[in-house]
Formats: structure tokens, C-alpha cells, sequence
């Protein structure tokens, strides 16, 4: 090519900062429509069967903030039933067909209020106050009469149990409750009730209910600490079926007899197993069969039970890693449950038990996003300071050798646990390079009795220890850069965040903080007071044990930390109010610490509206980039 005098002229401009400018902006360009393809992947959950089973009402954020949906058990186009400014949490078909119930959350709070609708969208009405309570939307009783739900509006102080009568247009309170109670089924005579109630978080009881004399029995006596859940009874309301990790570390698949006085005989397990614990149940209409879904290190399996004889059968091989909600039909043919993995999005499955096929019935859209480019992880396993045994799920980004730059996310809960569905932020994350290692540490749920209760009060000290454990594994290995580690979380992983920039500040390139715990003492103070009723077990008792939460607060050190950090949170956020987030920003703006502050002002404890999802995700990957990969 002829190089002419104006042409020699037109490329020293290009050479210039104007140019290396444009490039900058077209990189920036580059991940945030790339980040924001990763955060649209739709999602589908609560499934719920109208009562011929030929059609599924769920919950999915199709249109950007989640509503319901109905449609075909077969597949096809779903209807939009809801078309509401405020996110729809929940959904529940009535077993006569006339209503569906919907937990909406207004402002993306945790204040949910509870609706009733009609399938087809019609006579939309609410239930509930309308005002800050808390309502959390339960079952429906076998023939429709009555709705079971929570709520505090007696008292900020308790989530008590209540139902709404539908002939009647009535909310009757049926059990009062310290903490959190709710009910979870009612005896087809309508003569029992099953009630939950948490004495603490790791601890609760399940309570057997007679509404005629008003007594309530305990069910599940046990000393120290002990979960129960399910509570469902067999048609005539003699056997009570439910989760119990009585005696024994991992929780399992069992059932209470009652006898013709009412009263519960002891807890018989049906089914265990040593290397899983049950997470979740259903029982059919005629109380033959129950599905159980069991959690094997973090991965689902499906196995139904014949309840006459014992006897486990394991079902087909699930369509990803991890499953939930799962619920029959009423004739108890069809098994619904949604399913999702690192490389597939939430949907809602059918397994037809006459022939044994499981079938999509939900398509979560993926535009821009190859699923099968995403990247799987790998369960690794290591030792804490004190010879325990950890895990965490590896994702490596594609190509990589050797050890570079990654990203510590820690789960929330504390009783959470990490588990391999889909996460948008980890699958943006790699595609920049980026490895993400989310890690089991001590009070992990998942792994038994003993694991999950090794954080709590005091005891959290060595939880944040594994942190230091965890960064010592990940370079020993080979598999981080020790200049290039970041660490990220929301809720609990928040304060998991905060604890580990202030415990080893030069650890961390980069941190990013989403609705986390901060202090304390004033998360005590403002947080909702039920959610303070059951937490003081797990973390300190603020009236006998202040010293200890000061001692456990990051608050109190974050004069130590260094690491640039993004702080994401809800304004609506009552479980971990926006005064946590608000002490950490001004805290390091103080010291001239980069920091940067998102405030939702339409979300609560984390996010649900998807434009906000886009948001956070840009927002995360494009600070975690900046500061480890430069």
C-alpha cells in the first residue's frame, strides 16, 4: 500500500489518546453487554398443579420482575397470570381449581403480602394488612377450605400460625409462636394441625395441634440441637411423616404415629442414608408414595419411597445437579420439581411416574448465552487449621494453567450452603478469566449436625480462620495468583466479606460486600425481631453476650482494612438493614479507601427485578476485573 502524506497523517491520529480512548470505551462496551447476556438467564420455580394435573402454575421472571405463569403439564406457551409492579414470590393452586395464592413481595422487600387470584388473572384480592408485617404464604389444605400462611401482625416479635378461610373471607390465628412458627399441613378431617416451630436457628420442633381443645403436643422432644421439618400426614391422620436428624448427624426420612388420644408416639426412621441428607419431601393425596430429594455432597438424587412397606427405590437420574419444591399431582401420577445447574438455568421438570420419562415443561430464556460453552465445577476438598475437613466447588476458566486470579464466594445463612445451579455472576466472572472458588467452611449446611452448629457464637472465630485456610489452599495448589485473590458474598458471605479484609487485609485484591452483616449489635437492634428471636444461638445474645458480638464485628476493625471494596445493597432490606452497608462506606471513605456504594432503592435482601441483577453483575465483574486482572 501507497503510504501518502495524509495518509501517514491519518494513522499517527488513530495512534493516539483519542484512539486508545475509543478502545477503552469499546472494551467496557464489550463486558457490560457480555455480563448483562449473563445476568437476563431467565429462571422458573414453585411449581404448583391445577387439580386435573393437565397444567402448572410456577413463578418466573419472564418479563423482568417475576410473576406467575401458567402452563401447558405438557409444555408449550405459557399464559401470564400476574402483571404486577412488585415481585411475586411464591404461587400455590387451590385443589378446587378456583384460586391461586401469590406471595408478592412490595419494593422487593421482605414485608410479602399474601393475594389470592383467579387462574385467569381475574379478581385479584389481598389477604393480608398491606403494612410492614411479614407474611409468608404456606399450603392449601386437601379440599381448598383453607390457606395456611404466617405472619407477625400480632407482634413484630413472632411469626405466628395462621388460615384464611375462604368461605368465610377470614384470617383465624390458630398457634401462637416465639421466633418463627408456621404451619405445614392440615389432617384431612381437618382435625389435627402440624405446626413448625424454630426454638433457634439449627433448632426446632415440630407440634401437633388440636384445633377443637386447643392443645398443642410436642412431637419431636430432643435435647441440644435438632431440625425437623416436612410434617405431612397420611389420610386419616394417624402417621406424621417428617425430616429428623434425632440421634443422629444427617437428617433423614421418617414418621411419628398418633394415637386415638392424639398423643405422638416416638420417631421412626423409615429411610436413611450415611452419606446424604434429605432435603426435601412430597407425599401423594392417597399417602402411598412419598419423593424424597436427597442432597449427596451438594448434588441431588431422587428416590421414591413405598410408604407401606419402606422400601426406597431410587428415580431416574435428575436433569441437573440440583433439585427442589418438588410436589405431585393429585392423582399422584406426575412429580413436578425445578432443577437447575452451573450450566443450566432454573426450570420446572415432570417425571410421569407411569412411564418413568421426565420432561421440560419451562424454557428459561438464554439470549446471547451458549449454554453449552459454560463452565462446570469440581468438588475439592481440603483440611481447616484443626484437621476438619472442608469442601468447595472449583470453576476454572477455559484454557487456564496455572495459578491466576480468583474469586473466593462465600454462601450465606449462615446455615447455607453452596451448591452447583446456576450462577450468573460465576459464569461471567470465568468468561473473563476469572477462576471462582466457593467454599463449605464450618457452619455450612449439608454435611450433619455437628458441621453446622461448629460456628456458632463464640465458635465463629474459627469460621473466619477458615477463610485464612482457604486462601493457604488455593495458592499451595497452584491455583491462585497470591497477589490476585478476591473475595465476594451477600448476607451471610457478606460479613464473611467484611471478617476476612479486616482479619488478613493483605490477603485481598478486591472485595465486594452484597447486604452483609457488619455489627452485631446493630443488626440486633434493627433487623426484623423475630429474625433477632432466633438468632442469638447463632451468633450472641445481645443482652448477656455484647461483649462477644463486639469481639465477632468487623466494625470494629475496619480500620485494618485496605482492600478496595464495592458495597451493593437493598434500601427495602429488613433482615440486613442498609445501616450495616452504610458504616462500612463511610468507614473507608474516611480513610481514603476505594470504595464504591450501589443503593437499590426497589430491592430488599437481594435482588430480584432483573434490570437490578444486570446491575449488580456489571457492577461486580467490572470492579473484581479491575483490580485482579491489572
Amino acid at each position: 500500500m501507497l503510504l501518502t502524506p495524509r495518509l501517514v497523517l491519518a494513522l499517527a491520529v488513530l495512534g493516539t489518546t483519542p484512539y486508545a480512548t475509543v478502545r477503552a470505551q469499546a472494551a467496557s462496551d464489550e463486558l457490560e453487554t457480555s455480563v448483562a447476556a449473563m445476568a437476563r438467564v431467565g429462571a422458573a420455580w414453585s411449581p404448583s398443579f391445577s387439580p386435573a394435573g393437565d397444567r402448572l402454575a410456577f413463578v418466573s421472571r419472564l418479563g423482568g420482575t417475576p410473576q406467575v405463569w401458567v402452563v401447558a403439564t405438557s409444555g408449550g406457551w405459557p399464559d401470564q397470570v400476574t402483571s404486577l409492579d412488585d415481585p411475586v414470590d411464591a404461587v400455590a393452586w387451590s385443589p378446587d381449581g378456583q384460586w391461586l395464592a401469590i406471595a408478592v413481595s412490595p419494593g422487593g422487600g421482605e414485608n410479602s403480602q399474601i393475594y389470592l387470584v383467579r387462574p385467569d388473572g381475574r379478581d385479584l384480592r389481598r389477604l393480608t394488612d398491606g403494612g410492614r408485617e411479614s407474611n409468608w404464604l404456606g399450603g392449601w389444605n386437601h379440599d381448598g377450605q383453607y390457606l395456611m400462611l404466617a405472619s407477625n401482625r400480632r407482634t413484630p416479635e413472632a411469626m405466628d400460625a395462621y388460615v384464611f378461610e375462604v368461605a368465610l373471607g377470614r384470617l383465624r390465628l390458630v398457634a401462637h409462636n416465639t421466633g418463627i412458627g408456621a404451619l405445614t399441613d392440615i389432617s384431612q378431617d381437618g382435625r389435627r394441625l402440624a405446626l413448625l416451630r424454630m426454638n433457634s436457628r439449627g433448632d426446632n420442633d415440630l407440634w401437633l395441634v388440636h384445633p377443637e381443645s386447643g392443645t398443642e403436643v410436642r412431637v419431636t422432644p430432643h435435647e441440644g440441637p435438632g431440625t425437623f421439618d416436612g410434617g405431612r400426614f397420611n389420610p386419616d391422620g394417624s402417621v406424621l411423616y417428617l425430616s429428623s436428624n434425632k440421634n443422629r448427624e444427617r437428617l433423614a426420612f421418617a414418621r411419628v404415629r398418633i394415637r386415638q388420644d392424639g398423643r405422638p408416639d416416638s420417631i421412626e426412621v423409615v429411610v436413611a442414608r450415611e452419606d446424604a441428607e434429605l432435603e426435601s419431601m412430597a407425599i401423594t393425596e392417597d399417602g402411598t408414595t412419598a419423593a424424597l430429594l436427597w442432597n449427596a455432597a451438594g448434588r441431588s438424587e431422587l428416590a421414591l419411597v413405598d410408604l407401606a412397606t419402606g422400601r426406597m427405590m431410587p428415580g431416574p437420574a435428575l436433569p441437573a445437579d440440583v433439585a427442589g419444591e418438588p410436589t405431585f399431582s393429585h392423582d399422584g401420577r406426575l412429580l413436578a420439581f425445578s432443577s437447575s445447574g452451573a450450566a443450566a438455568p432454573q426450570d420446572i421438570w415432570v417425571l410421569d411416574r407411569s412411564t418413568g420419562r421426565i420432561q421440560q415443561v419451562t424454557r428459561s430464556p438464554h439470549p446471547g448465552v451458549d449454554l453449552a460453552l459454560l463452565r462446570q465445577p469440581e468438588l475439592v476438598r481440603y483440611v481447616a487449621h484443626d484437621g476438619l475437613d472442608l469442601s468447595g466447588w472449583l470453576y476454572r476458566p477455559p484454557d487456564r494453567r496455572g495459578a491466576g486470579p480468583v474469586v473466593l464466594s462465600f454462601h450465606g445463612g449462615p446455615e447455607g450452603q453452596e451448591r452447583p445451579s446456576f450462577r450468573g455472576d460465576y459464569q461471567a466472572l470465568l468468561a473473563r478469566g476469572i477462576a471462582v472458588f466457593a467454599p463449605n467452611v464450618r457452619g455450612s449446611a449439608g454435611f450433619g449436625k455437628t458441621f453446622v452448629n461448629l460456628d456458632n457464637g463464640a465458635l465463629r472465630a474459627n469460621a473466619v480462620r477458615d477463610i485464612r485456610t482457604t486462601v493457604d489452599y488455593l495458592v499451595r495448589a497452584g491455583i491462585a495468583d497470591p497477589r490476585r485473590i478476591g473475595i465476594a458474598g451477600g448476607s451471610y458471605g457478606g460479613y464473611m466479606v467484611m471478617a476476612g479484609t479486616t482479619e488478613y487485609p493483605d490477603a485481598f485484591a478486591a472485595a465486594v460486600d452484597l447486604f452483609g452483616v457488619v455489627n452485631f449489635e446493630t443488626f440486633f437492634a434493627n433487623t426484623e425481631p423475630w429474625m433477632a428471636a432466633i438468632s442469638t444461638v447463632e451468633y450472641g445474645n445481645p443482652v448477656t453476650e455484647r461483649e462477644l458480638l463486639r469481639r465477632l464485628s468487623p466494625i470494629h476493625r475496619v480500620d485494618r482494612v485496605t482492600t478496595p471494596t464495592l458495597v451493593l445493597h437493598g434500601a427495602n432490606d429488613t433482615n440486613v438493614p442498609v445501616a450495616e452497608a452504610e458504616q462500612v462506606v463511610q468507614s473507608l471513605r474516611s480513610r481514603g479507601v476505594p470504595v464504591e456504594y450501589i443503593l437499590f432503592p426497589d430491592e430488599g435482601h437481594g435482588w430480584r427485578k432483573t434490570q437490578n441483577r444486570i446491575r449488580s453483575t456489571v457492577a461486580l465483574v467490572r470492579w473484581i476485573e479491575t483490580y485482579l486482572t491489572r
